[in-house]
């Protein structure tokens, strides 16, 4: 694979890529953003992605990312100043590895429906990882308010690991509106419930809803929910981060699903 080398700021392809970096409006209407990393290219390439262009650093060696830059067979591939560079990475050590890349669609799952709903989640590494929960317990659907942080941002999509190109996702939704015209159990994950959530049956199409970091579910989707409950915990903790709330919840769900 041929390489351009890229010096300037001036340059189009950095300056598209920057926005990518920076502006998720920029990335809404593109449809595109950036990878970060060996991983999570390998990633999306598992998941039938291709990317449209291979960003790497001056001091990431060639022969290192050989093996993946041969699968990126429709990829313009670009070398840049490590200073360059770090103006597209998403963290302060870059990795010297980036990935331009069109978000996909991924097809629904059979089976019966399994769907996280998340209510205005504004942590890029909190969002990613709550995809990432999701994927891993079997969700057939992640529903995202408009609140919530853009799950395609580089931060988010470090913390899902992948989960994006494999989990669907309905962005912008109106939860209240969702969750009424949901077919099936619809929970709250909320404390200070008298409903214990390891005495519900889960195994029927279900819908758990976790809500912000600091302020916890809005009034209105928690009311729209079918019933609230809570984790019981043993010790002084008042709760649970949203995140792993709700990978208790959806690994419990998960467990009764496969008795």
């Amino acid at each position: 694979m041929t390489e351009m080398p890229i010096t300037s700021r001036d340059n189009p392809i950095f300056k598209r890529l920057k926005k990518l970096a920076e502006s998720a409006r920029a990335r809404r209407e593109a449809q595109m953003t950036l990878l970060d990393g060996e991983h999570l290219l390998a990633a999306y390439l598992d998941a039938g992605g291709q990317p449209h262009t291979l960003a790497r650093a001056a001091s990431f060696g060639r022969e290192r990312g050989a093996q993946l830059a041969a699968r990126c067979s429709r990829a313009k591939a670009i070398v840049l100043p490590d200073a360059l560079f770090a103006e597209l990475a998403p963290v302060a050590t870059p990795t010297g590895l980036l990935a331009e890349a069109a978000w996909l669609a991924p097809a629904p799952s059979g089976g019966i429906p399994l769907v996280i709903v998340l209510d205005d989640i504004q942590d890029p590494g909190n969002l990613g990882a709550m995809l990432r929960t999701g994927a891993a317990a079997g969700a057939t659907l992640a529903v995202l308010s408009k609140g919530c942080h853009d799950p395609w941002s580089p931060k988010a999509l470090r913390g899902g690991q992948g989960a994006q190109f494999v989990l669907p996702m309905r962005l912008g939704t109106d939860l209240v509106a969702w969750l009424r015209g949901f077919a099936g159990q619809s929970v709250a994950l909320a404390p200070a419930e008298d409903s214990d959530f390891y005495a519900l049956d889960l195994g029927g199409p279900l819908a758990l809803v976790a809500g912000n970091e600091g302020a916890g579910l809005s009034a209105a989707v928690r009311g729209a929910a079918q019933l609230s409950a809570q984790i019981p915990m043993a010790g002084r903790i008042e709760s649970l981060n949203a995140s792993a709330a709700l990978a208790v919840a959806v690994f419990e769900a998960a467990r009764q699903r496969r008795r």
